[in-house]
Order: C-alpha cells, then sequence, then structure tokens
C-alpha cells in the first residue's frame, strides 16, 4: 500500500499511525495500530473520532492485514468485527461494504489494497468539495456557530462544516466562529477550539448552553454542523446537543446547515427514527478526563443517560451541504438525496 497522509492518520513504511485525538489538545501522541482489538480500542476510547476518519482508519487495517497474509475467512471476520464497534457513524457501514466486496474479488489482496487507498483519497476530495461548496453560503463579517469537532482531525482532507468555515476564512479573511464546547466530552473546547487556532480564524468558545442568549442578541448569523448519518428524508444524525442548536436557530430564524460527504447518506434509513443512537459510559458524564487531568464531580451512584448522538428533523434544515451540492427543504422533500 501506497503511504497515505492525514493530519490524525496515516500509513507510512508498512504501519498504520493513528494520533490520539483524547490525549489532544496538550499532547501529540502517534499509536501504532497492527490488529483489530488495537482498532476497536482505538475507536471505542475516542482516539480515532469522526464518522469518515472511523471508516478510513479500519478501511486501512484491512487492507494492511491483507498484505500481511491473513486469510480471505480471517479478513471477512475482521470486516464484521469492525463494521460493528460503533453503531451510528454510516462512514464505517460504507467503507466496509466497499471493502467486502473487494474481498470477493480473485485478487482479494490488491482488490482490498487498491480500495482502502481510493477511498483515503477519496475523502480527501469530497472534503474540498464540501468546503468550497459551503464556503459560497458564508459572506464577510458572519458570526457562524459550530458544534463539535468536524475538521481535519476527523477526515483525510481538511473537514466537513469547519472545512467549510476553512475554505470561508480563506476566501473572505473576516469571520469569527462561536466554538461550542461540546459536552461531555468537549470536542469543541479541545480539538475545534485546536484546529482553528492553527488556522488562524479567529474563534471564541462558549458551553453549550450559551447559544441560546446569542442568538437572541443576533450574534449569530450562521450555523454550520457535520453528521454521522443521513437519512434519506434530510433527519440526520450528530453529535448529541445539534438538536438544540437547530430548535434555537428556528426559533430566531438562523440559518442551519448541514455538511457532510455523500458516504455519510444512508437511503437504506427511511428517517431519523430509524438510527440507532450509541450509548456511552456513565462516567464521561460524571466527570472529566484525558492530557488535562481526571476530576469526577458527581457522585458515584448518580444515575446516567449518556447517549452519544441525536436526530435533528429535516424540517429544521436550511440547507444539506454534500459534495455534490447543496440542497434546500423543498429538494430534500421531493426526494433529492434518494436520486444520489
Amino acid at each position: 500500500m501506497q503511504n497515505l497522509l492525514a493530519r490524525s492518520l496515516k500509513y507510512h513504511g508498512g504501519q498504520i499511525f493513528v494520533l490520539d485525538q483524547y490525549l489532544l489538545p496538550h499532547q501529540e501522541h502517534w499509536h501504532v495500530c497492527n490488529s483489530v482489538v488495537e482498532m476497536q480500542e482505538l475507536i471505542l476510547t475516542l482516539k480515532v473520532r469522526g464518522a469518515p476518519l472511523i471508516g478510513l482508519a479500519a478501511t486501512l487495517l484491512v487492507a494492511h492485514l491483507a498484505e500481511q497474509g491473513l486469510s480471505q475467512s480471517k479478513l471477512a471476520e475482521a470486516i464484521n468485527d469492525l463494521e460493528a464497534t460503533r453503531p451510528t457513524a454510516v462512514n464505517l457501514m460504507h467503507c466496509m461494504k466497499q471493502m467486502r466486496q473487494a474481498l470477493a474479488e480473485d485478487n482479494f489482496v490488491d482488490a482490498l489494497v487498491a480500495t482502502a487507498e481510493q477511498l483515503f483519497n477519496e475523502d480527501i476530495a469530497l472534503c474540498e468539495s464540501m468546503a468550497s461548496l459551503g464556503a459560497a453560503l458564508v459572506k464577510p463579517g458572519d458570526n457562524i456557530l459550530t458544534h463539535c469537532n468536524t475538521g481535519a482531525l476527523a477526515t483525510a482532507g481538511v473537514g466537513t462544516a469547519l472545512g467549510v468555515i476553512h475554505h470561508a476564512h480563506q476566501k473572505h479573511g473576516d469571520i469569527h466562529v462561536w466554538v461550542d464546547e461540546t459536552r461531555p466530552l468537549l470536542q469543541g473546547g479541545r480539538l475545534t477550539a485546536f484546529e482553528l487556532e492553527s488556522w488562524q480564524i479567529p474563534y471564541t468558545l462558549i458551553c453549550d448552553n450559551m447559544a441560546a442568549s446569542l442568538m437572541a442578541a443576533g450574534k449569530v448569523d450562521k450555523i454550520f454542523v457535520g453528521a454521522d448519518r443521513i437519512a434519506a428524508n434530510g433527519d440526520f444524525a450528530n453529535k448529541v446537543g445539534t438538536y438544540n442548536l437547530a430548535v434555537l436557530a428556528h426559533f430566531h430564524n438562523v440559518e442551519f446547515y448541514v455538511v457532510a460527504p455523500i458516504t455519510t447518506l444512508d437511503i437504506d434509513c427511511e428517517s431519523g427514527q430509524h438510527i440507532p443512537i450509541e450509548e456511552r459510559a456513565e462516567s464521561e458524564v460524571k466527570g472529566v478526563s484525558g492530557s488535562f487531568g481526571e476530576c469526577q464531580w458527581a457522585p458515584n451512584n448518580a444515575k446516567v443517560f449518556n447517549p452519544a448522538f441525536d436526530v435533528t428533523p429535516a424540517h429544521l434544515v436550511t440547507g444539506w451541504v454534500l459534495d455534490t451540492g447543496v440542497y434546500n427543504l423543498q429538494q430534500v422533500k421531493d426526494g433529492a438525496l434518494k436520486q444520489l
């Protein structure tokens, strides 16, 4: 397999290297991954995160194992195990479907390697297309609000929603970003702030529950978020807290855009009601941990509800920014997504 390089995932010298996103922004530590168990652990503990990147990381591992001589039956088992690691983000399923098809080829090793390289490079191109299309929606002087992390850390390319912001800043040079900290795992406070700072894009970090006050004061012009799965009717799942923003945006007449590649579209999923929502450990809500240390503030016996995602209904969305174009609500109601 040829050398492949992204901000937080690379294949070099016959090894897969994964940047530990759980330790950012204060530590940059790279893990070497050689097995399905190791990759599953990296994904489950959010050392590898972001819907596109999770799929690509799993894809590179399968191709790597094929080059190491793993049998066809063992590779099929690896694909199944990786696909089941996290249930909500459809990109992982999309990538494993492609690898399963490659595994059925007579020369399956070469087919798996070629598919992995193609998916990696395709994601870079998809990100570029989304970023360019979305940047055209931004005006000079806009105050943009975003949630979670959707940049180069979460993809092979420049990112989805944060990629739009990156290109809009390059185009106008006069935008400001409100960054939701994104409880409970602080992907906004740790990762989005880290990326915006590295890109020298002006930003202000806020607690998630401050967004309503900003909108009421007229200080938010547009909202751009990513997605982990988009249903055929335009409903979509994203990091928990996204639905809150969509409701607030609708009430305050703030434009609300979801940015995702076509690989995030699940046309077999009729609506958001059919998207499985992952629930995560109680410890994530009871306290905080990472490169900054550990702290638990809740009582040990506190009961916790911790869904990783929520579902935003299509009628709250201004537009869907995909790599294939920008679609408004009427187009989506007319079945535009089903035709892609």
